[in-house]
């Protein structure tokens, strides 16, 4: 597989095969190959939306492979708030480093980024559009918690009308014969445009209110919060806060099995309580951010075979 100077905007961009192999190789770099591989690279890290996870194990992931990291995490101590425009600051960004890891609150800012940059950009997010690097440690740790991609019964529950990483699971998913449950109030449904995708490529799904009627057994229950910061209008927001919340007692009929993720942060859909469950892998999930993030920057910078 040759990701040399390949961008990483959407998982759509990658076939099956490029998915497994990079899981694959994720999985090596956790179990020590690779070290060091990243010395003398320099990543640059320009967050123009909050985060603490992916913006950590990024930063976290180039130092411990011997990588140096330059960035900011708030865009009101960069140009833009003078004015340049998006594509000025790429263009500049790229003279200073072999890679960019990006996120911006409007969706295609990375399609652009990549367009214009003279060096590999990461999508880290571009509003409530796509976050494949979430995907490809998401798909990781199934791997290794489940041992197999394929054919599993995936519930993603919560926002799946503005949750970019549920969007991009269920593209990703849809390569491995997934029956998929989607669990979310009917005004946050997932987006046509997925379900559409998923029909075209044979993808059975159901959609439900209640994880309780889900029609058979979950594998994988794929929580996500009701994201405030997305809504307009205030008022629908609180229509639909708190409307699920998972606790040890909720672990029963078709969840009675089920691994519960979640991209975190959480607000109060999963309880405190369910953290000591033997379902709960949440945070072995967002652990897996370090050697998944690794391998891609890896990939992209020819480090990494």
């Amino acid at each position: 597989m040759e990701m040399k100077n390949r961008s990483i905007v959407s998982i759509r961009d990658f076939s099956k095969d490029e998915i497994e192999q990079i899981v694959d190789k994720s999985l090596e770099v956790k179990s020590g190959k690779y070290s060091g591989a990243l010395e003398g690279k320099v990543l640059a890290t320009l967050f123009f939306e909050p985060s603490t996870r992916t913006r950590l194990s990024f930063e976290g992931a180039m130092v411990a492979m011997g990588g140096r990291v330059i960035g900011f995490a708030d865009p009101n101590i960069s140009s833009t708030k003078k004015g340049e425009s998006l594509a000025d600051t790429i263009k500049t960004v790229t003279g200073y480093c072999d890679v960019i890891v990006m996120r911006h609150h409007i969706e295609g800012a990375a399609r652009l980024a990549s367009q214009v940059a003279s060096v590999p950009v990461i999508n880290a997010g571009d509003g409530a559009n796509q976050h494949p690097t979430q995907t490809f440690l998401d798909l990781v740790t199934i791997k290794e918690e489940l041992g197999r991609l394929e054919e599993l019964r995936v519930g993603l529950m919560g926002d799946l009308k503005y949750g970019r990483t549920v969007h991009s699971l269920a593209v990703a998913l849809s390569h491995f014969h997934t029956n998929f449950v989607f669990i979310s109030p009917p005004s946050l449904r997932m987006p046509a445009d997925v379900k559409e995708e998923l029909k075209e490529a044979g993808i059975k799904f159901h959609e439900v209110t209640e994880a309780e009627q889900s029609p058979e057994a979950m594998d994988v229950l794929y929580v996500t919060r009701i994201q405030k910061e997305r809504f307009a209008d205030f008022q629908e927001y609180e229509k639909v806060a708190g409307v699920y919340r998972l606790t040890p007692n909720s672990l029963s009929g078709p969840c009675k099995n089920a691994k519960i993720m979640h991209p975190l942060p959480r607000v109060d859909e999963i309880s405190e309580e369910m953290d000591s469950s033997p379902n709960a892998i949440y945070f072995r999930q967002a652990h897996n951010g370090i050697p998944t993030r690794q391998t891609l920057l890896g990939l992209v910078t020819g480090a990494i075979q």
